[in-house]
């Protein structure tokens, strides 16, 4: 991906960072649609209508209708960052000057390591989890962290193991049973 194109899908997402976002009701036919993808994520679209019992077009209709509507993360989001080469995970609490939030934010995004933050409520104002290749690169990106301007504190944790791995089937299961 080219450097232009990537500071463009930063931007984006920086932009969503500070905005709420709104969503659409789903009715049952979305959620047993995001049940069968969430169960396959691969399956294509006459695979999804003959396992919901529609028609190919109600399916390419409604799936363009949740994209459209954000429903959908970005594909990055699948990929093991330990497969890659950065095994440790770790989650920092950030304390930051509020008025320099923006470019604070900013600037972390451009630490590759770090592969999201969200802003909090309470003590800490930002939650970072990234990932790393050893202890020693843990230090050295805590290190970039509170070098960026108006981040005043850091408390970081590393992640031992994930005891309950990323899941949204049993929220929308809770969701479609109403």
């Amino acid at each position: 991906m080219s450097r232009n194109v990537l500071n463009q899908r930063l931007d984006v997402r920086h932009s969503a960072l500070l905005r709420f976002r709104t969503v659409r009701d789903l009715d049952d036919v979305d959620l047993k649609l995001l049940l069968a993808l969430a169960a396959n994520p691969r399956a294509t679209t006459v695979a999804l209508a003959e396992t919901l019992q529609l028609s190919r077009n109600t399916v390419q209709a409604r799936m363009a209708a949740l994209a459209r509507a954000g429903t959908f993360l970005d594909y990055d989001r699948c990929i093991d960052p330990a497969a890659v080469g950065y095994p440790l995970v770790a989650f920092t609490t950030l304390h930051v000057r509020q008025q320099m939030l923006v470019p604070i934010v900013e600037a972390l995004s451009r630490i590759p390591e770090i592969v999201q933050a969200h802003g909090l409520s309470g003590s800490a104002d930002l939650l970072v989890r990234l990932v790393c290749t050893s202890a020693e690169d843990l230090f050295r990106v805590n290190a970039e962290m509170l070098a960026v301007p108006g981040v005043e504190r850091a408390e970081t944790a590393m992640g031992i193991s994930e005891v309950i791995p990323y899941r949204i089937a049993p929220l929308l299961e809770s969701r479609l049973q109403g």
